[in-house]
């Protein structure tokens, strides 16, 4: 009889200590997310360091963000946060800010568990994702987002980036 592999999923917000580890799987999830979109030389200039000094910032703000991190294993494989609406034309008073995970985490059930989260149940909000990620865009429609007409390019990396918006 094999023994099964029993994996520890755990789902908590995100501490301070998480800034390194935070740092890694950000740029790690870029990339993944990211390369059919943006150069390779623009990916490649994503310093893991930097975003970790971006968490240590994040990691402490009021409680009116919620930033959580995935575990898989005492391992960090992803990361979700929403807040206060950042635009001034926001259609909604909150915002999902993002959410990343490992592509070796993809299917799993744990992106849906940084979204429960982040969001509380049938919480009007909105988002805004990249225009050419369509996993991103059926994983929000599951979740009962619909694409609001709005769009906007902003500046990613020295590049740019289309983003399209989805509202709940």
């Amino acid at each position: 009889m094999e023994a099964e592999t029993q994996t520890d999923i755990v789902v908590r917000p995100v501490r301070d200590v998480d800034a390194e580890a935070l740092g890694r799987v950000h740029a790690t999830c870029w990339h993944e997310t990211y390369d059919h979109l943006i150069s390779k030389a623009a990916l490649e200039a994503v310093s893991p360091k930097r975003l970790a000094e971006l968490w240590t910032h994040w990691a402490v703000q009021g409680p009116e963000f919620k930033m959580f991190a995935a575990l898989v294993n005492g391992e960090i494989v992803g990361f979700a946060g929403s807040g206060p609406a950042r635009d001034k034309d926001a259609p909604r008073f909150r915002e999902l800010y993002f959410i990343y995970l490992l592509d070796a985490y993809h299917g799993t059930g744990i992106g849906q568990k940084l979204f429960d989260a982040v969001v509380e149940p049938a919480e009007g909000l909105y988002l805004w994702v990249a225009d050419d990620n369509p996993r991103a865009h059926r994983f929000y429609a599951r979740n009962g987002f619909t694409l609001d007409s709005a769009s906007h390019t902003e500046p990613f990396l020295g590049e740019t980036l289309t983003e399209v918006r989805f509202t709940r």
